[in-house]
């Protein structure tokens, strides 16, 4: 198993084809975790690594998280525009850091398998932008899936938990994510509703919280990696 986090220089990195960096290696299986701060707070060593290498052994399994707190999807998808058709100056660059990873720790490899497994929503149903998170969620899987020159990528999507039900643009956007995990086969949807009671990481008893406990994060892992489990070796 290898978990990276090393860093190449972007303008270097868009010189090379994604064939060069997707050569052959049959046997490894990508699993590539972004997100907002519920993503940032996971750590794969606990939970859903050792599930992944039980699965398909610890040779073959090559796991890249970047996610970073209380963004919005723009910072990922590239043609973002708010629900007024305005775009920002800038989008994307969190997405460049995360193709930056995967590129880096895959050169060379052709994966069997490619999971794409996303924890975000919080700051666009916050930000009133749920109109538009059903084409900024779709539109940012095809864009990884162009970029990686794939048309297999299973796609695992956390759903937001019951911390803000009953607000309008929060309900929107937990649909939106159900909505868009059964539109395809190769999709499917997380439940995080169980997982923000308890104790968390600083030992604070939260209940309903926006952030999940130390045991809710731990169960996040597992799930998110039986999901992905399933639908490669159903392959």
């Amino acid at each position: 198993m290898k978990f990276f986090t090393t860093f190449l220089p972007i303008g270097l990195l868009s010189l090379v084809p994604v064939d060069t960096f997707f050569a052959a290696d049959e046997g490894k299986h990508l699993f590539i975790l972004s997100g907002q701060s519920n993503m940032a707070g996971h750590r794969p060593e606990e939970a859903f690594i050792p599930a992944v290498e039980e699965a398909f052994g610890k040779e073959n399994v090559i796991v890249i998280q970047d996610a970073v707190g209380g963004q919005p999807i723009q910072r990922w998808y590239k043609a973002w525009k708010d629900p007024a058709s305005n775009a920002p100056d800038k989008t994307g660059d969190l997405y460049d850091r995360l193709l930056d990873k995967v590129k880096q720790e895959t050169e060379g490899k052709a994966p069997a398998s490619v999971s794409f497994f996303w924890m975000q929503g919080e700051r666009d149903a916050k930000m009133g932008w749920a109109p538009v998170y059903e084409k900024s969620l779709l539109g940012l899987y095809q864009q990884l899936s162009d970029d990686l020159g794939r048309d297999d990528v299973i796609f695992v999507i956390g759903r937001l938990s019951d911390y803000g039900v009953g607000t309008e643009q929060w309900d929107e956007v937990r649909a939106i994510q159900v909505r868009v995990a059964d539109s395809d086969k190769r999709f499917s949807w997380v439940d995080t509703d169980d997982l923000n009671d308890g104790k968390n990481r600083r030992g604070k008893e939260i209940k309903d919280d926006l952030h999940y406990s130390d045991k809710g994060y731990r169960i996040f892992g597992e799930r998110m990696a039986a999901e992905a489990i399933q639908r490669i070796k159903g392959k």
